[in-house]
């Protein structure tokens, strides 16, 4: 199958702008400037091909959004090259835009104030698409979707979920062979995300639609990604199938305690310094848990030793999630940033 995104060496940097002090500082700032140029994106390199349903992690500034933003055109790399569906998005912006479908969870591509039915006449005719095709393909959408009663509400009257699925529905108005989601979930009760990941598998298999994810939510990226690119600080520390990752870094135990009393931290700490344990608190003082990468030996020595030490009302022994998989990942700092070059103008 052919490539849909291709990604190669992909930079992007930011100036930092910083003020000099005093009256002579502020003075000196008119003329010239002192900034650090921050790198957001450090030469990524990747391809998507038809079909795929990849999920794009890392936490919070990893350089998720600035990465889609490159790809859908709102950004200009400072280096490196990028091609989606073919084209270059930012030079070839008003044809790129045909075939590409977008939801961010945050921003809304519906007018407020009219009818979501209305909203969808409007981009049907934005996206130039034929009453043949919208009916034939919408159709499908808005069942499936479950939006019919909505459409005579305006957007300002439906709830999230309600607004999340007409976003939805509005990005796959031209049919396009790649969508961007941005969080589509993101504050979704759990019924709406199982029948937008129920949808998001359909047209997928229905039309090779090419679905390219960011999310924090692991159990998204579980229910419909095969394969998962994880970033950190603008590095991609991981390329490969989600069953991959698990395979290498999901050995061990996760392992609940539930103390009679509160519990320090500390205290657990010096009581497993010489076993290779990451301790994390569940909420309470009194309910911890015990990351466990050694075998049955480790685990009934820890055991052991919390409960010798502590009086324990439950303890229970699973396996370690997706989440606290990659949460481990970021924790062990496996890419480390580079300085920003302090320049000036």
């Amino acid at each position: 199958m052919k490539n849909i995104i291709e990604v190669d060496s992909l930079r992007k940097e930011f100036k930092a702008y910083s003020s000099r002090s005093g009256l002579k500082g502020a003075f000196r700032d008119l003329f010239t400037r002192n900034y650090k140029i921050v790198p957001a994106v450090h030469d990524v390199s990747f391809h998507i091909k038809q079909g795929e349903m990849v999920g794009y992690i890392g936490e919070n500034g990893a350089g998720k959004s600035t990465t889609i933003k490159m790809l859908t055109g709102i950004l200009n790399p400072t280096s490196g090259t990028v091609r989606v569906n073919g084209m270059n998005p930012h030079k070839e912006r008003e044809k790129f835009v045909q075939t590409i479908g977008v939801v961010f969870g945050q921003r809304s591509q519906l007018w407020w104030d009219i009818a979501v039915q209305e909203s969808f006449r409007l981009l049907k005719k934005v996206y130039k698409v034929s009453d043949e095709d919208y009916n034939d393909h919408m159709e499908h959408v808005i069942r499936t979707l479950d939006i019919g009663p909505l459409l005579d509400k305006p957007v300002r009257k439906l709830s999230l979920g309600q607004r999340m699925r007409c976003e939805l529905a509005a990005a796959l108005i031209h049919n396009p062979p790649l969508l961007f989601l941005d969080e589509p979930t993101i504050g979704l009760d759990v019924l709406v995300k199982l029948k937008i990941r129920q949808f998001l598998k359909e047209i997928n298999e229905k039309y090779k639609t090419t679905i390219l994810l960011t999310t924090h939510d692991m159990t998204d990226i579980e229910a419909l990604c095969e394969r998962v690119i994880m970033l950190d600080e603008g590095n991609i520390i991981y390329d490969g199938s989600l069953q991959k990752l698990r395979n290498n870094w999901g050995e061990g135990k996760q392992i609940r305690f539930q103390f009679s009393e509160e519990v320090a931290e500390q205290q657990l700490n010096r009581l497993t310094t010489d076993l290779e344990v990451f301790w994390k608190n569940e909420g309470k003082q009194t309910v911890w848990s015990a990351v466990v990468a050694k075998e049955e030996e480790e685990i009934s020595e820890l055991i052991g030793r919390v409960v010798g030490q502590f009086a324990i009302t439950d303890v229970s022994i699973q396996e370690i999630s997706t989440e606290e998989i990659i949460r481990n990942i970021y924790d062990k700092g496996m890419a480390p940033q580079p300085e920003p070059v302090l320049t000036h103008g």
